[in-house]
């Protein structure tokens, strides 16, 4: 039975993150009304039948198909780096990331030459560092609280790892990083899901509202939440009613540009979308893929810790 609490709602719009999605993206199903999962990347959430679950934000099979696509597109074919390291949290996502890395990585010819899980919130990573460091891995991929993260980088700056590429999803995100790391945590790479210099209609004018507002240009989950509105309002212009079935066909329907590029959904809910990749470089975050709106090339290779 509906409760009166759900009457009057149109859509659920969810925030971010891969666990509170898990825990509330089936409230979609049991109330029949659309569900948008802003901010989050584990798929495994898509598998599980819910038809009223959309998501415009890239997933992991998206991000970890992208890393190699981004490295063979930008890094020429003999300068590339070929040995990977996995740091993997031990968690769904951290599960569901690694196996798609490594196959993605066999596919592009790179090799996974040190693969290692961590609980979060461990504080000594120097077995996953230094098995990397003598297996001579050259890109680092991990999916890391930022926490977690910036405990890592200054631990692999003392144990002397050096990669070319460090790629840290997730950790990376928050102006925390560069804060607290200073030069050791420029060069690393990140995916949050968008930037304000997308190229996009209407992008210009979201920034200029999110800089009279906050002072600052438009963070990266401004870009999949307000691309959200935007499927939805398209959404109910041409369902012409506010019948929930009518109006989760519709969204399913979607074919438009919004905000953060082009938005398809697949049946399972998953947007088709863009993968952006920024970096830290002199402290704030670059814009370095697609390569077509970048606002920095890419920094690479990334200079060893102690020339910095």
């Amino acid at each position: 039975m509906e409760t009166l609490a759900t009457q009057g709602v149109v859509a659920y719009l969810g925030g971010a993150g891969s666990d509170l999605h898990a825990a509330a993206a089936s409230i979609g199903d049991k109330n029949k009304i659309p569900y948008f999962g802003i901010g989050f990347a584990l798929h495994s959430i898509h598998k599980q039948g819910l038809r009223y679950l959309f998501s415009p934000f890239p997933k992991s099979p998206d991000l970890t198909t992208e890393t190699f696509v981004f490295f063979d597109a930008l890094i020429p074919a003999a300068q590339r780096p070929r040995k990977v390291a996995l740091f993997l949290e031990r968690t769904d996502w951290g599960k569901e990331m690694g196996g798609l890395w490594e196959i993605a990585a066999k596919k592009h010819g790179y090799q996974v030459v040190s693969s290692g899980e961590y609980a979060p919130g461990s504080k000594d990573f120097s077995d996953l560092i230094l098995k990397a460091k003598s297996a001579g891995a050259e890109t680092v991929l991990a999916l890391p609280s930022p926490p977690d993260g910036m405990t890592i980088v200054k631990q692999m700056k003392e144990l002397d790892l050096n990669a070319k590429v460090d790629m840290f999803i997730r950790a990376a995100d928050p102006p925390v990083w560069s804060q607290n790391l200073s030069k050791d945590g420029d060069y690393v790479l990140l995916s949050p899901g968008w930037h304000f210099a997308a190229k996009y209609p209407k992008v210009a004018e979201l920034n200029e509202a999110h800089q009279k507002l906050f002072n600052r240009p438009s963070d990266p989950l401004v870009g999949p939440s307000y691309a959200c509105l935007q499927i939805l309002a398209d959404a109910l212009t041409r369902a012409k009613t506010l019948d929930r079935d009518k109006l989760r066909d519709a969204i399913a329907a979607t074919n438009m540009t919004t905000v953060a590029g082009p938005v398809r959904f697949r049946s399972d809910g998953t947007g088709e979308v863009k993968v952006f990749f920024l970096q830290w470089l002199k402290g704030k975050q670059e814009l370095v893929w697609p390569k077509e709106f970048a606002t920095a090339p890419f920094g690479y290779p990334a200079p060893e810790f102690s020339q910095r």
